[in-house]
């Protein structure tokens, strides 16, 4: 049903000529918002699939989008795929999902296939760039960085503010009652994660709270680095009484160590995660945690990149999305 919709069709229930249709599907930046995103939703609403053979042969492009990622297992970076592929499959790209698993020569094969024409572009979400590799010279035109920032590398960026969003996760533990926080973090010295530690350091600072030796702990963003972390803080001879912790998947190792060692959550320690994947709904207790929104991340960073790739935009920029603080059983007076 879908390989019968016309061009034509989609001009006629978008109110524009098939002309300006054609156009605006191409990313041949003749066409202007909010038209251009209108024809594409349109055109999604009545799942119009292009000729992709006949058009790569045309514009000698592949029409397909690498979305690189540090760990395919963890199911954040799915909804920010999926709100990418929802603004890609209007504009007639394919997504392709790229997994690192925080291996320099398995990140260096991406670039190498952006390099080698085998896509036309990448979303970034690894946290960094290869070393000692040399890069596309056109770099900045086939790649925008989401989730993470980059420092430097002069890349278009769809990211939150991850220093302010960890400022207000501590100030709910300090609302509480608690003095004694600790912190995991993720991966020192990426940017995500620095910028978390800063947000805990001057929320503990702003309220005159001290942080006692051992009391930052470095994960890597996985599930057993969460939960050895946490036997260390609990360890220590006066632990804290809760702890913020750099992403979900972390703080549910966190809760498994708390309960090895029979200490209730949020009973005598409260936990906090960040980025509201959905498991941490259904987990017991449901965890508190920072909200990320995944599908908005995915669709602005595929906006940006269709418009560096269509010559829309010659600039690079920075995005920041809004966050907000989700309440829920981890969490409780000291």
């Amino acid at each position: 049903m879908s390989s019968k919709v016309k061009i034509k069709d989609i001009a006629v229930k978008a109110g524009v000529a098939p002309a300006t249709v054609s156009r605006a599907l191409s990313n041949s930046g003749l066409v202007a918002e909010p038209k251009l995103s209108h024809i594409r939703e349109v055109a999604a609403s009545l799942g119009y699939r292009p000729n992709v053979v006949a058009r790569n042969l045309r514009t000698q492009k592949t029409m397909s989008i690498l979305v690189v990622v540090r760990d395919i297992g963890n199911p954040f970076y799915l909804n920010v795929f999926k709100g990418a592929e929802s603004i890609a499959r209007a504009a007639g790209y394919s997504l392709l999902m790229g997994n690192t698993e925080d291996d320099p020569k398995r990140e260096e094969e991406y670039f190498e296939m952006l390099n080698d024409g085998h896509a036309d572009g990448m979303i970034l979400m690894t946290g960094k760039l290869p070393q000692d590799y040399e890069l596309p010279k056109d770099i900045s035109d086939k790649v925008v960085v989401a989730l993470e920032m980059i420092d430097g590398s002069n890349l278009s960026h769809v990211v939150i503010d991850n220093e302010k969003a960890a400022f207000e996760a501590v100030n709910h533990l300090i609302s509480l009652g608690h003095t004694r926080i600790g912190h995991i973090t993720g991966p020192i010295p990426e940017g995500m994660s620095v910028r978390r530690l800063e947000g805990y350091n001057k929320a503990m600072a702003a309220a005159t709270l001290p942080v006692h030796q051992g009391y930052i702990q470095n994960g890597d963003f996985s599930y057993q680095s969460g939960e050895e972390a946490t036997y260390k803080l609990l360890d220590l001879p006066h632990p804290p009484s809760a702890i913020f912790i750099g992403n979900d998947e972390m703080a549910f190792g966190a809760i498994r160590a708390a309960r090895n060692k029979d200490i209730g959550v949020p009973e005598d320690i409260s936990i906090v995660g960040f980025d509201d994947i959905y498991l941490g709904q259904a987990f017991v207790p449901a965890l508190t945690t920072v909200n990320q929104p995944c599908l908005e991340i995915g669709r602005q960073a595929m906006m940006q990149l269709l418009a560096h790739l269509s010559g829309e935009k010659n600039s690079t920029e920075t995005m920041i999305v809004p966050t907000h603080f989700v309440s829920r059983e981890t969490t409780a007076p000291p």
